[in-house]
Order: structure tokens, then C-alpha cells, then sequence
């Protein structure tokens, strides 16, 4: 083992994607050193994506509620460790606070290609060197330490009380054997990433007029727009016994258990998106105003993604917005029910 490498901590505060992305290299890490200790410091209200992970030796929550203060505190906590290095994956204001003066030997930090996204968000100038997922930005500044992407793609751990838990809950459902399940996760974290909750509820239509089960995904935030989408679908005479509103009445890991279910994942680019990902779920990503270069299309084989292509005004943003800048939202509104049914048909045949 190398000898600057038997503390690691590994800063990555949020959110739900940018945190799965991360496993990895988690995972990597721990092939290449088994004995290290490896501890990684994440936002209180992400750690179940990390506290079940096998690979690491001790989860550090972070509350925002404490304030500046709670920073400071956390800091002194990670000093007196002594970690010999540190790997930012994160680095935003408060995770080079966290790595700075903690006594660490090794600092890596992660290339976010900030200024090829600068340029092609506000110039349309495409300056990055090809497709470099976000997962594998994460393991680039541990290339010198023979660490390199094993390709088995993303990963979160549910602990067999939750699997159980579920269970029993899809039991409840009654959803008939051998059914063609299709999940539905619709939100995004700005308005600009979510295909419009009308062309879900059609999407939706379809997917049970041939014989389909249609769940939905989401946080309780969500849940007016998954009412919306399921009474559209109401309307058009589809039963209710082809719906399973899951909306708000699970938590991430059981979220990523109950898709288990599911044959297949239809997802925004979010967090939900990589969730299924990371569930070897085969997933359909819609994508709206951002792009492939930005690293957050959907990882591994059984997957589809897509897109409006051609349009002179996309990427407009990395993270999304509340409104189109255009005022036209072609990036989404172009994109018709009919292309992400079948997309969802091609992955289920293959």
C-alpha cells in the first residue's frame, strides 16, 4: 500500500446523483488498498446512499442546519483524524474549506471542466476532448496511484430489512405476474429538466393500453405533479389497478427497492435517473437543456437516451432552470411520446 494512502477521506456533500456517481470510485479505492481506511463526508439528508456501502470504513454526516458553525466543528473533527489524503469530488466552497489545513499529504481534487462548460453554455463553443462521464472524472486524479474505472458500473447497498420491507409493499399492489412494469420518475430538481407532466400521463396511456403497469416515482414535492399525470390517465380510461403511486411514501433506498420491480426506468436527467442505473435497471433518459458533455448520461449497457438534437439554443444550462430562456422549450416539447415508448420497447426486446 502505498504509504500515503491508509486515511483517505473522500468530500462529496450532495446530491443524490452526483453521490451514486461517486460509487465507483469507492469501490475502486478499496480494490486497490483493502486495508485503508476509507471515510467519506456527505449531507445528512444523502448519507443512506453511502451508509450501507461495504467499501467504506465510517460515513461523516453533515447537517446544514448548524450553520457556519457546524463546519467549523466538522473540520476540527476531520484534523484530529489525521488523514494522509483527501479527495475532493465536490469542490465548492464548502468541501475546500473542509480539505484545507487538515494536515493531509495527498489533496486530490476533481476537474469539473468549468471553463469548457462556461464555453459552451454561454458560446455554444465545444471545447471539451471527447465524453468523459462524471464517474470517471472522479477516479482521474488517482491515475498516478494505479486506480482506473473497473467498468462494473454504479452501485447502492439497501440492507435485507428494507428489500424485505418492499416486499411485502409490491405484494400489496397485486400487480399481476410477469407484468411489464414500467417506472415513471418525472420530476427533476429545476422545471427545465422534466419532459412536460402531460406527455407522462400519454406515455403513461400508452404503456397500459398494451397491457402495462405504470409506477411513479418522486418526493412529496412531487406529488401534485404525479396527481396531475394520473388523473389525466384517469380521464382516458385506464384503470386503476395499472397505477402504483409511489410519490412521497418512500425513501431513496426503498425508492431504489422498489425498483427492482420495475422492467424498466423512463427518468429526467436526475437523481432517480442514476438510482435506477445503479439498480441495473434498463433506463430511458430524457434530456432537455443539458448535454452528453456535461458527464450525467445514464451509465451501463441498458440504457437509452433522448434528446432534441440541432437545436442552436442547447445546452442553455448544466443544471436546468425554472423557465426556457427561449421562451419555447423545443428541447423538451419536441421530444414525442411516441420516440420514448418506443425506446422503452427496443430496451425491454434486446
Amino acid at each position: 500500500m502505498h504509504s500515503l494512502l491508509n486515511k483517505t477521506l473522500i468530500l462529496r456533500l450532495s446530491s443524490i446523483g452526483d453521490i451514486i456517481l461517486a460509487s465507483p470510485l469507492i469501490r475502486v479505492l478499496r480494490k486497490r488498498f483493502p486495508e485503508a481506511r476509507i471515510d467519506f463526508v456527505v449531507k445528512t439528508e444523502f448519507a443512506e446512499l453511502v451508509r450501507y456501502n461495504p467499501y467504506i470504513t465510517s460515513v461523516i454526516e453533515f447537517s446544514t442546519s448548524g450553520g457556519f458553525a457546524g463546519l467549523v466543528s466538522l473540520k476540527r473533527k476531520l484534523r484530529s483524524v489525521g488523514y494522509d489524503s483527501v479527495i475532493d469530488i465536490h469542490n465548492n466552497f464548502r468541501s475546500v474549506y473542509l480539505r484545507s489545513f487538515i494536515g493531509a499529504d495527498i489533496c486530490a481534487v476533481v476537474d469539473k471542466r468549468l471553463w469548457q462548460r462556461f464555453m459552451l453554455v454561454r458560446f455554444k463553443l465545444n471545447r471539451y476532448n471527447g465524453f468523459v462521464s462524471v464517474a470517471d472524472r472522479y477516479i482521474e486524479p488517482l491515475k498516478s496511484f494505479g486506480i482506473e474505472n473497473d467498468g462494473e458500473g454504479l452501485e447502492v447497498f439497501i440492507p435485507p430489512s428494507i428489500l424485505t420491507r418492499v416486499g411485502e409493499l409490491w405484494k400489496t399492489y397485486r400487480v399481476a405476474p410477469n407484468s411489464r412494469v414500467i417506472a415513471i420518475a418525472h420530476s427533476a430538481k429545476h422545471l427545465t429538466k422534466m419532459w412536460p407532466a402531460e406527455q407522462y400521463a400519454k406515455l403513461g396511456i400508452e404503456v397500459c393500453r398494451n397491457g402495462g403497469v405504470v409506477v411513479l416515482f418522486g418526493s412529496q414535492t412531487d406529488a401534485a405533479r404525479s396527481k396531475l399525470i394520473i388523473e389525466q390517465m384517469y380521464a382516458q380510461g385506464v384503470p386503476s389497478s395499472h397505477v402504483v403511486n409511489c410519490t412521497g411514501q418512500l425513501d431513496l433506498l426503498e425508492t431504489a427497492a422498489f425498483m427492482d420491480y420495475c422492467s424498466a426506468v423512463v427518468a429526467n436527467d436526475s437523481g432517480l435517473m442514476h438510482l435506477a442505473s445503479a439498480r441495473n435497471r434498463p433506463v430511458v433518459g430524457i434530456f432537455g437543456p443539458t448535454v452528453k458533455e456535461f458527464g450525467f448520461f445514464p451509465i451501463g449497457g441498458k440504457n437509452r437516451v433522448i434528446e432534441r438534437a440541432g437545436l442552436e439554443c442547447r445546452p442553455c444550462s448544466h443544471l436546468g432552470g425554472p423557465e426556457c430562456p427561449k421562451k419555447h422549450f423545443r428541447c423538451m416539447n419536441d421530444i414525442s411520446v411516441d420516440q420514448v415508448y418506443q425506446s422503452v420497447q427496443d430496451l425491454l426486446s434486446s
